[in-house]
């Protein structure tokens, strides 16, 4: 029990910031392309509060963390927060401008996993410290989160924002009959993941992506 305690300490901010933050980018950018919908709504916001699902942000999460796989170094953990809005008409060129507004979360996830791993860096550099090895945790789990939210996010799978830049990218007509599979694209991620489809695609993309986080910042 304190050992779930002391990892859900350490997970929360990680958590929490990843998944709110990466609805916040979205919402930033389409105002920045016309749509000022999320703006309207207060959910272009750094605070947390504004974008936190019950489930996705906390239970999800929380449920993965007290599973024996995961402390065991085995599972991959992820959640979502409330999705931003976002009017893809009012953008000024719709089908370009989705690229960027879908580009945004991932890219948040990208400079946040790099923020994290600098506090990793830190950590090291203060052996001594009383706070050098929460500090180092608090880090990895920052940059395991984000790798994990960020390469999730950028399967080509609608509505994950790597299907939105799919749509974006693709010729009008292909990019017409790749957005319809968007209905049902949550039914497609569950048979990836309960077939292991899913794990067996993520696992390597982010420990990847983890090392050469850790390549460049001299671990």
């Amino acid at each position: 029990m304190e050992n779930l305690i002391q990892t859900l300490a350490i997970w929360a901010l990680p958590v929490i910031f990843a998944i709110t933050l990466h609805e916040a980018a979205h919402g930033y950018v389409a105002r920045y392309f016309g749509d000022a919908t999320a703006w309207q709504l207060g959910r272009v916001s750094l605070n947390p509060l504004r974008h936190i699902d019950p489930v996705g942000t906390i239970l999800v999460p929380v449920l993965i963390l007290a599973s024996s796989t995961l402390l065991t170094g085995g599972g991959i953990l992820f959640g979502w927060a409330k999705p931003v809005p976002v009017n893809f008409g009012r953008l000024g060129n719709p089908k370009k401008d989705m690229l960027w507004v879908a580009l945004a979360g991932p890219g948040a996830n990208f400079v946040m996993a790099l923020g994290w791993a600098l506090l990793l860096k830190l950590a090291t550099l203060m052996p001594d410290s009383a706070f050098a090895l929460p500090m180092a945790e608090m880090g990895k789990a920052g940059i395991s989160i984000n790798a994990a939210l960020m390469v999730l996010n950028l399967l080509p799978i609608p509505p994950l924002d790597g299907g939105r830049i799919a749509v974006s990218l693709l010729p009008q007509r292909a990019a017409w009959r790749f957005a319809r599979l968007e209905p049902y694209g949550f039914v497609i991620l569950l048979l990836l993941l309960f077939t292991g489809i899913l794990g067996a695609i993520l696992g390597p993309l982010i420990s990847g992506f983890i090392h050469m986080i850790l390549i460049v910042f001299g671990f």
